[in-house]
Order: structure tokens, then sequence, then C-alpha cells
């Protein structure tokens, strides 16, 4: 089926989908390494990409082909890279796009793995980094060499929930003769088309809401042209990060309820984050659809819906994030985000506890911040658990010597 001019329920369903000898309904999951072919001649052919077909399964399936043709759909590219992981998106980008002697300018604030990455591995190999507040246009401006050639923006960031203006940071970066990336996971193809507004990849970590049940880790990238496509599959297949067919099918599955969780877990994620910020506990709230956040009416126009993910800063600093993320009950004490299960993590001695102490300040990640991603339950269930987990008793914050 045809599905480019449909709506995008519909796409979420039907896209990507292959006919199947047997008359399944749905992609079956091709489990096999190879594929065999019917003569040397086809074998050729493939091989010299003369000829449609599969080869070896770390260079394409059927499973993994219908997930990436889905998602190349609903973001409005060229053609899908799926990865074993979201790191394996992030380092596909990264390989891919950048040389020795060559700069990538990125979020400060982004996830602190992709950080690691450019800081610490790709400095290995002689690519430099820095990284800046991406909201702030100024910061960007001023923050391009004569040598950047990679824009990688988180947006919504993580866990700051800053907003970057994408089809801004797209001319900058073109004007400077770099291409520009957008890690989108935390809004998903059904909230933000990064593409639409100039990015040239976009990618997710499809282990978070396109999935969206906790059982699998993943990731996925889509071009706007061609050339950067073949790019990245190229990279893709040499590094070997290839995803299961397995894991796609999956995620293939989880894809067709996107719409559906995501209305849910925003309608109850507006109440919870009105409802944080009228609390005695907290310092602030960050949650693009509140009008308090710094980049509300960007957000507004940018995207479709402010999602599910909240981050909120705790008077009493690191202690009155134990004693809350000790008291939960209902919301379960990890990382990752996006399932139909609310989690709650400690950033600080959890996802970016890795990038060290001056380096979150710097980000704006503090020691008392706590990231909700909001799940399916009912709402007053999870104010409830919130409720309890705050009144506990709290630290009481001391000046600093």
């Amino acid at each position: 089926m045809n599905t480019k001019d449909k709506g995008f329920h519909t796409k979420l369903v039907h896209a990507g989908a292959r006919k199947d000898p047997s008359g399944s309904v749905v992609t079956p999951i091709y489990q096999t390494s190879t594929f065999a072919f019917d003569n040397t001649q086809v074998g050729a052919d493939r091989f010299a990409g003369k000829a449609d077909g599969f080869i070896y399964t770390r260079i394409g399936n059927p499973t993994i082909r219908a997930l990436e043709d889905c998602v190349a759909e609903l973001e409005d590219g060229v053609g899908g890279v799926a990865t074993s992981s979201g790191m394996g998106a992030v380092t596909t980008v990264c390989l891919a796009l950048l040389a020795r002697d060559e700069h990538v300018l990125s979020t400060a604030s982004v996830y602190g793995p992709s950080r690691t990455l450019m800081e610490k591995h790709l400095g290995k190999f002689g690519v430099s980094s820095s990284f800046v507040d991406t909201s702030d246009l100024d910061a960007v401006r001023e923050a391009f060499r004569e040598n950047t050639r990679l824009v990688y923006i988180e947006t919504p960031s993580n866990p700051m929930m800053q907003i970057t203006d994408i089809a801004a940071v797209a001319r900058l970066a073109h004007e400077h003769g770099a291409l520009l990336a957008v890690d989108s996971t935390f809004a998903s193809p059904y909230l933000q088309k990064p593409l639409t507004l100039g990015a040239d990849v976009v990618l997710h970590s499809v282990t978070k809401f396109i999935n969206g049940h906790a059982d699998v880790v993943g990731g996925i990238l889509v071009a706007l042209d061609p050339v950067i496509y073949r790019r990245l599959r190229e990279t893709m297949v040499i590094t070997g990060c290839n995803m299961d067919p397995h894991q796609a099918f999956l995620v293939h599955r989880g894809i067709k309820t996107l719409a559906l969780r995501i209305e849910r877990a925003q309608e109850s994620a507006i109440k919870i984050a009105n409802w944080i910020e009228t609390r005695p506990e907290v310092t602030w709230v960050r949650y693009s659809g509140l009008p308090s956040h710094p980049q509300h009416e960007l957000a507004s126009r940018q995207m479709r819906g402010p999602g599910a993910v909240i981050s909120f800063e705790l008077k009493g600093g690191l202690e009155a994030g134990k004693s809350l993320m000790n008291n939960i009950r209902l919301a379960a004490l990890a990382v990752s985000l996006g399932g139909v299960e609310s989690l709650i993590e400690h950033p600080a001695s959890m996802t970016h506890a890795g990038m060290g102490r001056e380096g979150r300040l710097s980000a704006g990640i503090t020691d008392g911040l706590v990231r909700y991603s909001v799940g399916i339950e009912d709402v007053d269930d999870l104010i409830e658990d919130l409720r309890q987990g705050l009144a506990a008793e709290q630290p009481v914050p001391t000046d600093p010597i």
C-alpha cells in the first residue's frame, strides 16, 4: 500500500509493511543471517547494486527494512537506517559525517553518553567538539569555527528540556558549510519533524517513545538527502551496529500505537507539571507545555505538543532528590523514558554522572534535578504517588561554605 498521502495515524499502522507470500497481515520476522540467490548473476547484480533484494542481514533484512521505511515516511525522509541501539545511531552519524581535523558543535545538555562520545572518543581521531546552550542562537552563532562540519542538537534536550529553534540553527549550519543532525527522541515523529524544518538528519533512540514498551533497545536515523543516506547506511554496515530482525519486529509493532500512547501520557503530563509547579518543595519546573518554560512559545510553534517528560529542581538538592526517589512507589526508579510505565531518575547520579560535576553544572544539570517520564497510568494515581514522595521528610538545604 502506498501511504505517502495518508494521514499520520494511517501511516503508523501501514507504512513500511511488506507484502508476504504467505498472506501474513504483518511483516514476519525474517530471522536469518543470509539470503540465497537463484543464480550467480542475481548474486552479482545484488552485490553491485544493480538489482533489489537482500544479501546478508547486517546489510539489510526485510523485517528491518519495513521499520526503516515506516519511520522514513513518518519523518518525510528518503530512507531510514536502523541500528542496534540509540548510541549506535549517534555513533553512526558522527563517523559518517565527520573526519579528522573537523569540528562538531553540540547542545551542552545533550544526552551524557553522546557528549562522552564526542569529547573523549572522537577526539582520539582528530575530531574536536564544543558544547553550548543551543537554545541561545547568539551562542550558537559565536561557536562556529572554520572547520565546523556538523551541528548536533538535541531538542527537547535531556534532561533540561531546552527547546532549540531547528529552522534557525539549520540556516546557521548551512551558511557555515555544516550539516545539522537532530536527536528528536523526546518528541518522536508524532510531535516534531526536524527534516521539514531544515535538518539534514534526524535520529531517535527507538528504545523510548517509538517502541514504547521498555522491552527493546534500538536506534534509527532518517536522512533528507540520498547521498547522506548512503553515507549513513555504509557506515552502519561497516561498523556492524545493525538492528536485529526480532528487535525490528517489536519496534514496528510498538510504533503502531505511538500517537495514542503519546496523547494519553501528554494529557497526564500537562496536569502533573501544573501540579508540581505549585509545590513548595520545588524550585522550578521545565516542561514546554507550561507558560513558565523559557521557550514555551517556540515549542508551541515547532512541536505538535509538549510531550510526556518533565524535569524539576528540588530545593533540598541531592538529598531531597534521593528522598523523593526512595519514597516513590508507583513510578519506577530507572533510566530511559517514553514507555507505557512512568519512570523517575536522578541525572546527576545516573544518566549524566559521566560528565563530572563541573560539566553537569555548566549544562544546568544540578544535584537536585529530577527527570520524570509520564506513562499511561491514571493521572490521579501518579499525582498521589508524587505527593506522598514529596511529603516524606525532606532535608533542609544549607548555604554553601
